[in-house]
């Protein structure tokens, strides 16, 4: 398998002025970022940098965003691993695969961004098709992950952080949750949506105790809806 077709090179431009977290969230990301502004300063000291992050929880929550986000913050490159292509019938080609883009990534000092880390990192003793296999693999991504360079970022986020090896669990030094966002703050996400269009296409039908791309879907939807409708109206006069 050709590097380039085991990493998806994603130019879309994120800004995290535009993304919004909890304050939980807000605050582990902005110390995050301080880290890297102060880099060297840190080093000079021997102090651990956190440069393996786990992003997990709920789906549609901003996981992918969120990366993306970190990386234009950063200035870094961003390389996100194509799941699909990396992901072979033979555990050793896998490894293999994973190997090249973890060290495409430390060469580049780039931000390596795995979705969905579930499905190459899998608990080991509960893998029924083949344990030996899957232990292998989950093994090279722990030597991966420890060696890989400080000046390099990985991110990781899954859906299912149950179902994580443990070992692998333990190898990042900051974990995010992203849970399903507050009333709250989708008001807030509601309002940031609607910015863009006039007053009177603004009066939707807020739902809540759901994901920010299920709140987006919804609420574009019923924007359309409402311009259509006026659309007709004036075609019929």
């Amino acid at each position: 398998m050709q590097l380039f077709d085991l990493v998806i090179t994603d130019k879309q431009d994120v800004d995290l002025k535009d993304i919004i977290f909890s304050l939980e969230n807000d605050h582990s990301i902005q110390a995050l970022l301080k880290e890297y502004k102060y880099i060297d300063d840190l080093l000079k000291y021997n102090l651990p940098v956190n440069n393996k992050v786990l992003l997990y929880g709920s789906s549609g929550c901003g996981k992918t965003t969120t990366a993306k986000a970190i990386a234009k913050a950063l200035g870094k490159p961003l390389l996100i691993l194509n799941l699909s292509n990396v992901v072979c019938s033979r555990i050793g080609e896998t490894a293999q695969n994973v190997k090249q883009v973890f060290d495409k990534a430390g060469r580049e000092k780039a931000i390596l961004f795995l979705d969905e880390f579930d499905q190459i990192g899998k608990e080991r003793e509960t893998d029924d098709k083949d344990v030996g296999e899957m232990r292998r693999l989950v093994n090279s991504i722990i030597q991966l992950i420890d060696y890989y360079p400080k000046n390099a970022l990985l991110i990781c986020a899954t859906n299912h952080v149950e179902l994580i090896d443990k070992a692998l669990l333990r190898r990042f030094q900051l974990r995010i949750n992203f849970e399903t966002p507050s009333q709250e703050i989708l008001d807030q996400y509601y309002s940031s949506i609607l910015s863009a269009f006039p007053e009177h296409l603004k009066s939707i039908n807020r739902k809540y105790g759901i994901s920010f791309a299920e709140a987006k879907d919804d609420a574009l939807t019923q924007v359309k809806s409402l311009l259509i409708t006026e659309l007709e109206k004036a075609s019929d006069l």
